[in-house]
């Protein structure tokens, strides 16, 4: 087979034959009422269908600060694997998602124009566009079916039969004379639950309005032989084929016309049809007729221009739009804008938009104030997979992101409380004297955190320029302190930052992080160090040997010189210390810990380290402060180090790449910066 072939037959492969004749399904208007009795669904209105949109991809229910949250797997993105997934934003998502619900059921939010508010760069955008690519996703799924309908046209002089579609793709059940709609619709709905029953209101839009006419004239008013020229086919929403989908951007008020929303006039076809008033002389292809069906997005929404405003308060309210020469025509569709936070204090103070904002209902969009979830949305754009041949070194994005949660959160007004331990507090780390409801509390009296400081935009603009720096083309790494400097230098030239007071204090929390960063380096070479298994399991056996015969007042077998001796408190002490055991308490701890391998025995259960927190931690810092002098940390900075120095030290790199993943140049980076700093402390005590 030669190349050709091959990519023919690869192209083959992947295009299904029967999905497209599903996809272009056509009917008859009686094999629609068939299918609406068996699948009532295909029916629903634009409202029930994105409701049903969202749930159909699942839920995640869990627990945060006490509080129950539903996580919609929709906004993960399983579309396209996460490339659009949303973040931490679980509590405004949830207002989102109740918004269609009750728009579903019809209790009034239908009647509202959606409006996304929120700080630049808090995914307002991007939570559209999700919601623009599920329902052209959903449309192709049986589960999401959408059907409209064409005209058959009676042959022209010629004797040749045209077809035309109606242009606002309007729901087939329309055709039904508005007289007997409701007792079909009773039919129809008999054994339907609240929320999922047909509503079908509304005229049929003027072409298709002129077109039924004109057949019911031909045909004596028999309204069963004017369906016999009707068409049903199935629906694919597309925003690119301008098909249910419909985006609209403001422009320059010069630029701004009406008729971009409700559609034109096409005045070569006036000489055809002898009046500018004739449906069949009009293009209803403006952004809300398109978008019936579906969703219409308003990017900016209130820089529109006010005549725009007042085409929104009649589709938003009254779901219908006024063509120009046409009477009111019904639309069914959802009205989603979104705007920052200066243009809504605009609208607010505005006392002539009083109409408009009562026909809104507005969702704010924060900033993530979680460390974790503001790492995720970082780690999508820059991973291994996506950023090659060069090393991103571990907390990097970290680092940024905490910087990032800092700017955007209020100072704790409880005492002995600072800016960082919120954030680790917020992140779901427990500090001691702080319980949920005290986090609950710090979140309550803070109710404008996340609608204010640093875009996440703004980090991923100075990762990207450290990714691109000489000193990691050079080095083919990056590490924290290259993006701190990035974030720092880039405040000056902040186009949203004007007053140096914010920037002052921005460059504060990044110190604030600098010295977090550090604590972070020396626990993990500390670990390193101290990452002998048998060191540690022999030092750890050495002190519950003491421990017991000093809780039962034993002595132990010294096993060099075969004596018993009374228990070694020093070496006790120096462990205990470690994790803060103060002399007054340290029986109580001791007498803990021989409690805890009691139980453990009871359930023929081994005594192991690792599954007491705080003594794994005492274990290896002790460990590492009696391995540190060994290996000379001191000797790294001024470069004087003798072999088998040298070997330890190689010994505890390949530990930091082998266990927290660093590279070689980064390890090495971390290695020399963590002895710096052990080199100013010794200096500091020798002073």
């Amino acid at each position: 087979m030669d190349s050709d072939d091959k990519l023919r037959e690869l192209i083959q492969q992947s295009i299904d034959p029967q999905r497209f004749r599903e996809h272009h399904w056509e009917g008859t208007f009686w094999d629609y009422l068939r299918l609406v009795q068996e699948k009532p669904a295909v029916a629903r209105n634009a409202f029930q269908r994105i409701y049903d949109m969202i749930i159909h991809f699942g839920t995640e229910r869990y627990t945060y600060l006490r509080q129950d949250y539903v996580r919609y797997k929709f906004f993960s993105d399983p579309i396209d694997d996460g490339a659009d997934a949303i973040y931490g934003l679980d509590s405004a998502l949830m207002s989102l998602v109740d918004f269609f619900r009750s728009a579903a059921h019809a209790y009034g939010t239908e009647r509202r124009i959606l409006l996304l508010h929120g700080p630049v760069g808090s995914s307002k955008s991007t939570i559209a566009r999700l919601l623009k690519k599920g329902l052209e996703y959903y449309s192709k799924i049986d589960e999401g079916a959408v059907y409209t309908f064409t005209w058959k046209l009676p042959p022209d002089k010629e004797g040749a039969e045209h077809t035309a579609g109606c242009p606002m793709h309007e729901e087939p059940l329309m055709l039904i004379p508005t007289r007997v709609r409701d007792k079909i619709m009773g039919e129809l709905n008999a054994n339907l639950p609240e929320g999922k029953q047909i509503r079908v209101t509304g005229e049929l839009d003027p072409f298709c309005r002129r077109m039924f006419e004109d057949l019911l004239l031909d045909y004596d008013g028999d309204w069963s032989k004017v369906m016999d020229h009707v068409t049903v086919r199935r629906l694919i929403l597309s925003e690119k084929d301008r098909r249910g989908i419909g985006t609209f951007q403001p422009k320059d008020e010069k630029n701004q016309d009406s008729t971009e929303l409700t559609g034109d006039i096409n005045y070569r076809k006036i000489a055809e049809y002898g009046t500018d008033s004739d449906p069949r002389a009009f293009n209803f292809d403006g952004e809300l007729n398109i978008a019936n069906r579906g969703l219409i997005e308003f990017i900016e929404v209130l820089k529109l221009d006010v005549a725009f405003l007042y085409d929104l308060l009649g589709a938003s309210q009254e779901h219908v739009i006024k063509p120009k020469k046409f009477a009111q025509t019904d639309i069914d569709e959802v009205i989603i804008g979104h705007t920052n936070e200066p243009e809504y204090k605009k609208l607010q103070s505005n006392e002539l938009m009083e109409a408009f904002r009562d026909r809104t209902m507005k969702i704010d969009v924060p900033y993530n104030t979680r460390l974790e979830d503001e790492i995720k949305i970082y780690e999508k754009d820059f991973n291994s997979d996506r950023i090659r041949g060069i090393h991103i070194a571990p907390h990097t994005i970290e680092t940024a992101a905490m910087w990032a949660i800092l700017t955007r959160l209020e100072e704790p007004k409880k005492a002995g409380l600072s800016l960082v331990q919120k954030l680790k507090l917020y992140n779901g780390k427990s500090i001691p004297n702080f319980t949920e409801d005290s986090v609950r509390e710090l979140r309550e009296e803070a109710r404008r955190e996340g609608l204010q400081g640093i875009s996440p935009r703004y980090i991923q603009d100075k990762i990207s320029n450290s990714l691109v720096s000489d000193q990691a083309l050079q080095e083919k790494c990056i590490n924290p302190f290259m993006v701190m400097n990035e974030l720092e230098s880039g405040l000056d030239h902040h186009s949203l930052i004007n007053d140096e007071e914010t920037k002052k204090r921005y460059k504060e929390l990044l110190g604030m992080v600098r010295e977090e960063y550090e604590d972070i380096l020396k626990g993990e070479v500390q670990r390193a160090i101290s990452a002998d298994e048998d060191a540690i399991r022999r030092l750890c056996s050495n002190y519950i040997d003491n421990v017991r015969a000093y809780t039962q007042h034993e002595k132990v077998r010294n096993k060099y010189t075969g004596r018993d001796e009374e228990p070694d408190e020093r070496l006790m002490r120096s462990i205990e210390e470690k994790i803060d055991i103060p002399d007054s308490r340290k029986d109580d701890f001791r007498q803990e810990i021989m409690n805890y391998i009691g139980a453990l025995a009871l359930d023929n259960k081994k005594f192991d380290y690792t599954t007491n927190a705080r003594l794994h931690k005492a274990l290896e810092l002790k460990l590492f402060e009696d391995q540190r002098d060994t290996i000379k940390l001191k000797n790294v900075v001024s470069g004087v180090v003798d072999d088998e120095t040298q070997a330890k030290i190689d010994v505890v790199k390949q530990r930091l790449i082998k266990h927290f993943g660093y590279n070689e140049t980064s390890a090495t980076d971390v290695l020399n910066y963590v002895a710096s700093i052990f080199a100013r402390g010794d200096a500091k005590e020798e002073e």
